[in-house]
């Protein structure tokens, strides 16, 4: 997007479950294909961010071909890239392979005078969001040392209910450890994370809370087991202005997914 003076631009782009070979698909859908295709309407012509946050579940089984691919397609933009770990993830293999100047697992960032913290919700082995006591301590310490830089937290896990049955019993198990920091920190202004393949906006107290639609497929809104939609993928924008002030919007590509099977029962 067209740069505003004293604005910042990130663009957020979540859930891609990327395959390890070219061509395959997921629910019935090639999702290499719409995780460039979204990559395209975010960086259309004049279009520009400052950051791409990508929270997490970037590999649907993850391998070094896939993360690879996804390195390729993310550099091609010129673009500086943080990516953080989701369920469906490897962090290590991550971390080796998403390396790169432009593309990486940076786990704090500064632009301008704000920071962008991604924390690590993963459980390994487990659908559900967990933050351990090191990532808080580590939140803890960020927010502590930069209290004249506002702050934006980023994770994988959603951290308050969605009031979608099936999908709430993954969420972040002890979220209350993190809004008891996020508390005593007033210069934390929104909290970001991926997961639940749909776009939402919640609140706590002046916090803002944002969900963020999936490059792929995505899940029915306060659906009480699983469903899939048939809403076209998207991604959030997120401005952050020198006063602290932020706004943020979703968009979603102009067509439906070709082939998505919505009738199955898991993915």
């Amino acid at each position: 997007m067209a740069h505003t003076p004293g604005c910042l631009s990130i663009l957020q782009i979540s859930d891609s479950h990327i395959l390890p070979e070219p061509g395959e698909t997921l629910l019935g859908i090639d999702t290499a294909y719409y995780f460039q295709a979204v990559l395209e309407q975010a960086f259309a012509p004049g279009q520009q961010f400052d950051l791409i946050l990508f929270t997490g579940d970037l590999a649907q089984h993850p391998s070094p071909l896939n993360y690879q691919r996804i390195l390729n397609t993310l550099e091609a933009y010129q673009t500086p890239c943080v990516c953080l770990p989701g369920n469906h993830d490897d962090y290590e293999l991550m971390q080796q392979i998403l390396n790169t100047e432009l593309v990486n697992c940076r786990k704090q960032v500064f632009l301008g005078n704000w920071q962008i913290i991604s924390l690590n919700s993963q459980i390994p082995g487990a659908p559900g969001g967990r933050l351990s006591d090191q990532e808080l301590a580590f939140l803890e310490r960020c927010l502590g040392s930069q209290p004249d830089h506002y702050a934006l937290l980023a994770m994988h896990h959603h951290c308050q209910s969605i009031n979608s049955p099936w999908m709430d019993t993954m969420m972040i198990e002890n979220a209350q450890a993190l809004f008891a920091i996020i508390n005593k920190h007033p210069q934390v202004k929104a909290v970001t994370f991926g997961h639940i393949h749909q776009a939402i906006t919640l609140e706590a107290g002046p916090v803002r809370v944002w969900g963020a639609p999936s490059t792929c497929f995505q899940f029915q809104p306060e659906s009480k087991q699983l469903t899939v939609a048939n809403t076209p993928p998207g991604y959030r924008v997120i401005r952050l202005f020198a006063d602290g002030k932020l706004k943020s919007e979703t968009h979603h590509l102009p067509k439906p997914l070709t082939g998505l099977q919505t009738d199955t029962q898991g993915y």
